[in-house]
C-alpha cells in the first residue's frame, strides 16, 4: 500500500502507542501493522491513521477566530467499527502553544449499506450520536441525529461535519453547529496531513 505523496516520510513505519501486553488485539492506526481491517471497514480505509495540523475556530458567541493545532486519530482492532480520538490546543499568532483545548473521543461504525453511525464523546460534557450516507473514499458527510449534554455542559442543538482527502492526501474537515441559541454555521475547520499510517 504506497501513502500520498506529502505524508510524513516516517509514517508507514509508525503506529499509535501500542501494550504489546494487552491480551486481545490492540488498536492499530498502521494498516501494515496488527489485525486486518474489517470488511465492513473498508469504505473509511483512508481515514485510518494519525493526522496533524492547523485549523480555525469561530462563532458569534467567541471572541475568535482563534487558531488551534489537532491530532486526530482513526485506529481498529479489526471488528466492524473505528475508534476515533481527537486532541486540541490553541496557538498564538506566531504558532506558539497556549493551552490545551478541546478533545473529542468515539466510534465510526459503518453499516451493511454503506452508511456510518458516528458516536462522539467530548470533554466539555456533550455526547453527540451522527448519521452519514455512504462516502466515496474522498469524502464523508456526517449529521447529528441527537445531542445530548451534561447540566454544566454548552447548548448544543445540532452539528453536521464534512471530511475531505486534499492535496493528493491531506484531510480537511469543515465542523458546523446550532448551538447557544445560533443557528447552524460554520464553527471549525482544519487541514491535517498524515503523520501515521
Amino acid at each position: 500500500m504506497t501513502g500520498p505523496e506529502n505524508a510524513a516520510p516516517d509514517s508507514p513505519q509508525r503506529n499509535r502507542p501500542q501494550w504489546p501486553d494487552l491480551p486481545v488485539d490492540d488498536d492499530t492506526a498502521n494498516l501494515r501493522q496488527g489485525p486486518d481491517l474489517h470488511e465492513a471497514c473498508l469504505g473509511l480505509l483512508p481515514l485510518v491513521g494519525t493526522w496533524r495540523g492547523t485549523g480555525e475556530v469561530v462563532y458569534p458567541t467567541i471572541d475568535g477566530p482563534f487558531h488551534f493545532g489537532q491530532q486526530i486519530t482513526w485506529a481498529h482492532d479489526g471488528r466492524p467499527f473505528l475508534s476515533y480520538e481527537a486532541r486540541s490546543w490553541l496557538l498564538d499568532p506566531d504558532g506558539g502553544i497556549i493551552r490545551q483545548a478541546a478533545r473529542e473521543t468515539g466510534f465510526w461504525r459503518p453499516q451493511q449499506d454503506g452508511s456510518i453511525e458516528v458516536l462522539i464523546a467530548h470533554n466539555t460534557g456533550v455526547v453527540e450520536l451522527y448519521f452519514g450516507p455512504k462516502g466515496d473514499m474522498r469524502s464523508w458527510q456526517i449529521e447529528t441525529d441527537a445531542v445530548a449534554r451534561t447540566p454544566s455542559a454548552k447548548e448544543v442543538t445540532a452539528a453536521k461535519r464534512l471530511y475531505g482527502l486534499v492535496n493528493q492526501g491531506d484531510l480537511a474537515y469543515v465542523d458546523e453547529r446550532a448551538m447557544v441559541g445560533q443557528e447552524m454555521q460554520p464553527h471549525i475547520s482544519a487541514v491535517l496531513h498524515r503523520v501515521v499510517g
